[in-house]
C-alpha cells in the first residue's frame, strides 16, 4: 500500500509556488505525495505536466477561496473523502484558510481511523488591529478546529503566541517556521552589468529612481497608497520626472489601478507589468521595493527584495515586523500613512553612495535566518513526528 500524504490548498499553483521543498522532503521519506486543489483557480501559474513529472499526483476538487461558497466547498469535502479512501491517504497537510478548514473537517470525519492532520497557517485572519469580525468569528473557527489538528505550523511570532493558547489534538504541537523558505540562490543581488542591461530593457534610465512592488492587485496589497504618495509629491511640487514605479502582478484591482493612474496623470511615472515570471530580474534592478500590505503573515516579496540587496519601503504589520528594521534595511510606516510613504520614497531616493552600500549589506544580512535550509530542517522534524505516529 505504501505511504500516502495529501497536500491541500485552494488554488492550483500553490504547490509549485510554495510547497516543492516539502514535496522533496516527503519523497525522501518514502511518501507518495498527492495534491488536491481547484485546478481551475490559477492564482499562481504552474505547469501541471512539470509537477506530475516530479512524482506528484494531482487531484481537482471544487474548493473555493470564499468560505461563503458553501455548495462548492461541500462538494470539495465529499471529493476529499473519496480521495482519502481511494488512495489510502494517511496524513493531510492543509494550507490556505478554506483548505485549513476542510482538511481538518476531513480529519474529524476519520477520527477513528486516526488520519493525521498538519495545518500551516500562512497568517491567521485574526490579529492585533484586525476588524472585530476577524477577531471574533475567525478566532472562534480556529479554536473549534484546533482539536482535530495534530501539528499547527505558523510563520510569525504573533501567530505563534496565539497558536500556543489553542488546545490541539492530544499530543499535538505548534511549530514556528521562518516562512516557506527563501531561495537565496534564486534571489541574490544582480551584477552591475545585469542590472544595467535589465533596466535598459525596461526603459528605466540611469538617473531614474526605480520603485517596484510585487503582489496580487487587490485591496490588501494596497498599491494605491504608493500612487497616492506619488500624487501628493507632485502636488507639493516634488519632481517626479526621475521617479518610476513598476507594478508587478495581476488581480481584481487591475482596472481600478489603471484608472487611478489615468485619473491622477501618473502614466509617465507608473508602469503596470502584469504577472511576471522573471520577477527577480525586475526586483534586482530596482532602487527600492514597496510592500504596503494592510496585513501579511510574513511576506515573501519583502524577503526576496531584501535578499537581492534592495531596500524595502513597507507597511507595519505582524509579517514585516519579523524582518524590517526602520532606517537599516528600509523604512516602515502605517499602511494608510500617505505622508509616511512620501517621506520614505524621498529618504531612499536621497541616500548617498555610501549609505546605499551600507543599506544593501544590511538588507542581505537581515534575511539570513529565513533561508530554505532553516525552514526545511523544521519541516523535516514535523514530518518525522507525524511519520512516527503513523507507525
Amino acid at each position: 500500500m505504501g505511504k500516502n500524504i495529501l497536500i491541500l490548498a485552494t488554488t492550483g499553483g500553490f504547490l509549485d509556488k510554495f510547497e516543492m521543498e516539502n514535496v522533496r522532503i516527503l519523497q525522501s521519506m518514502g511518501y507518495k505525495v498527492h495534491y488536491a486543489s481547484n485546478t481551475y483557480d490559477m492564482h499562481y501559474l504552474f505547469d501541471e505536466k512539470e509537477v506530475t513529472e516530479k512524482g506528484v499526483q494531482l487531484h481537482h476538487v471544487d474548493i473555493a477561496r470564499s468560505p461563503y461558497m458553501l455548495q462548492n466547498n461541500w462538494k470539495a469535502f465529499q471529493q476529499l473523502i473519496e480521495i482519502v479512501d481511494t488512495y489510502h491517504i494517511q496524513a493531510i497537510h492543509c494550507h490556505t484558510p478554506v483548505g485549513g478548514v476542510l482538511g481538518r473537517l476531513v480529519g474529524r470525519y476519520y477520527k477513528k481511523r486516526k488520519l493525521r492532520v498538519i495545518y500551516t497557517a500562512h497568517g491567521f485572519h485574526f490579529f492585533k488591529g484586525a476588524p472585530l469580525i476577524n477577531n471574533s468569528i475567525y478566532h472562534a473557527v480556529e479554536k473549534l478546529l484546533a482539536p482535530y489538528t495534530d501539528v499547527l505550523v505558523v510563520i510569525n511570532q504573533e501567530d505563534y503566541q496565539s497558536a500556543r493558547r489553542m488546545r490541539l489534538k492530544r499530543g499535538g504541537k505548534v511549530y514556528k517556521i521562518p516562512g516557506v523558505g527563501l531561495d537565496t540562490e534564486k534571489f541574490k543581488p544582480l551584477s552591475q552589468e545585469e542590472r544595467e542591461k535589465k533596466r535598459k530593457e525596461l526603459g528605466i534610465g540611469t538617473e531614474d529612481f526605480f520603485l517596484v512592488s510585487v503582489g496580487e492587485l487587490n485591496e490588501n496589497k494596497n498599491q494605491e497608497v504608493v500612487l497616492k504618495a506619488l500624487l501628493r509629491m507632485r502636488w507639493r511640487r516634488k519632481k517626479l520626472k526621475n521617479i518610476r514605479y513598476g507594478i508587478c502582478g495581476d488581480g481584481f484591482y487591475e482596472n481600478r489601478i489603471r484608472e487611478d493612474i489615468r485619473r491622477w496623470h501618473l502614466k509617465d511615472t507608473a508602469i503596470m507589468y502584469g504577472y511576471c515570471r522573471n520577477v527577480q530580474e525586475i526586483l534586482g534592478c530596482a532602487d527600492a521595493s514597496v510592500f504596503p500590505s494592510k496585513r501579511e503573515g510574513l511576506g515573501m516579496a519583502g524577503l526576496e527584495s531584501l535578499a537581492m540587496g534592495v531596500p524595502v519601503l513597507a507597511s507595519d504589520n505582524r509579517g514585516t515586523r519579523e524582518y524590517m528594521r526602520h532606517g537599516e534595511n528600509g523604512y516602515v510606516y502605517s499602511w494608510n500613512d500617505v505622508g509616511g510613504f512620501c517621506e520614505g520614497i524621498e529618504r531612499l531616493r536621497d541616500r548617498t553612495a555610501e549609505e546605499k552600500v551600507q543599506m544593501k549589506q544590511n538588507c542581505i544580512d537581515s534575511v539570513e535566518s529565513f533561508q530554505c535550509k532553516y525552514t526545511n530542517a523544521i519541516m523535516r522534524e514535523v514530518y518525522e513526528n507525524i511519520d512516527r505516529k503513523l507507525r
